[in-house]
């Protein structure tokens, strides 16, 4: 069913059982079977959606990243966003181009996701989640309401990351941007508490705990768990 009211270019393709619902603006796209679209979606040219996707009112689905001037760094990015099958994305979120997510992956209410990220399968990105630019998701990772993944960031599989943790990746900001501009890494199966702030290329190692309101100053041994300001050493987690 495509409502009277939506605007779908001539180029579109669109599969089978497709729902386009009131005043939606579609660009040139290829959309799989069984994708629903609510009102006021707005969907850029060149954007892959798989299968059973469904994409909830006033989503923006490529934005061009610009920096009226007062960026730091030049964006560069390619015209494209592919969704994988049976995602969800929520009211309100914005996917900019050159965004890539994997499968049965959920974007929450008002979340960002900025150019030059990958987001892999079975993932939660909460509510207002925002994530920075050239970061890249592992699988079935889940990270809370209102947390900022900052730009240049790795982050591996089966992490959660709690709501209102920070991230940051410039410890030098008057320098201007630079390839000192590097976030944290997180490897597989870390869990993050609730309020966390991680400093610039911190590594924490895979299955890490880092304690609620802790702010992780360096790295962080595998199978440890650390808390406090700055965090510190409490046990070791078999």
């Amino acid at each position: 069913m495509i409502h009277q009211t939506a605007v779908i270019s001539d180029k579109a393709v669109i599969g089978k059982n497709v729902t386009i619902m009131p005043f939606a603006v579609i660009g040139d796209v290829t959309i799989g079977d069984d994708c629903i679209i609510h009102p006021h979606v707005v969907i850029a040219d060149g954007i892959v959606l798989g299968n059973a996707v469904e994409i909830f009112p006033g989503a923006f689905i490529g934005k061009e990243p610009k920096g009226a001037g007062a960026l730091a760094r030049q964006p560069e990015f390619e015209r494209i966003v592919k969704i994988g099958n049976e995602c969800s994305i929520g009211p309100n979120a914005v996917i900019f181009y050159d965004v890539a997510i994997g499968n049965n992956t959920l974007l929450g209410d008002g979340a960002s996701i900025r150019e030059k990220c990958t987001i892999g399968s079975r993932c939660i990105l909460s509510r207002y989640v925002t994530v920075n630019y050239n970061t890249k998701i592992g699988d079935r990772t889940k990270v809370m309401d209102c947390t900022h993944i900052t730009g240049n960031a790795v982050i591996g599989n089966d992490v959660f990351i709690s709501l209102l943790v920070g991230t940051t990746n410039d410890n030098v900001v008057r320098a201007g941007y630079s390839d000192h501009v590097v976030g944290p890494i997180i490897e597989d199966n870390v869990v993050i508490g609730v309020g966390a702030s991680l400093l610039p290329a911190v590594v924490i190692g895979e299955g890490a705990t880092i304690g609620a309101g802790s702010v992780v100053t360096k790295n962080v041994k595998q199978k440890t768990l650390v808390a406090g300001v700055p965090a510190r050493f409490v046990k070791s987690i078999e």
